[in-house]
């Protein structure tokens, strides 16, 4: 079994900054690429970054492109999302998603553990 653990959510303003964190834990961590999803109130659950067990393979979604920042650190079980010119849309909860795979995916059906989620606020 594996535990997702996120943190680093919280209230910021438009163009502010965020780094969400989500530790691994109860499996070896190398064995799973790791991904990051959001929900906003009334929309489904939707693809914001994957990155492969090596960090070797990202991905990012287009709405994200050139302001997030999805990393790995293999030492620590930690996945990062760093989150710059945050804007209102970004308001979701986000959730950290393991998948045994060595390859992410942008299909939240692909993943096999998930986070509790943390939730990010962007005021205008």
């Amino acid at each position: 079994q594996v535990q997702l653990v996120e943190s680093g959510g919280g209230l910021v303003q438009a163009g502010g900054s965020l780094r969400l964190s989500c530790v691994c834990s109860g499996r070896t961590f190398t064995n799973y690429a790791m991904g990051w999803f959001r929900q906003a109130p009334g929309k489904e659950r939707a693809f914001v970054a994957s990155i492969s067990w090596s960090g070797g393979v990202i991905d990012n979604a287009d709405s994200v492109k050139g302001r997030f920042t999805i990393s790995r650190d293999n030492v620590k079980n930690t996945v990062y999302l760093q989150m710059n010119s945050l804007k209102p849309e970004d308001t979701a909860i986000y959730y950290c998603a393991a998948r045994l795979a060595g390859s992410g995916s942008r299909r939240f059906q692909a993943y096999d553990y998930w986070g509790q989620g943390t939730q990010v606020t962007v005021s205008s």
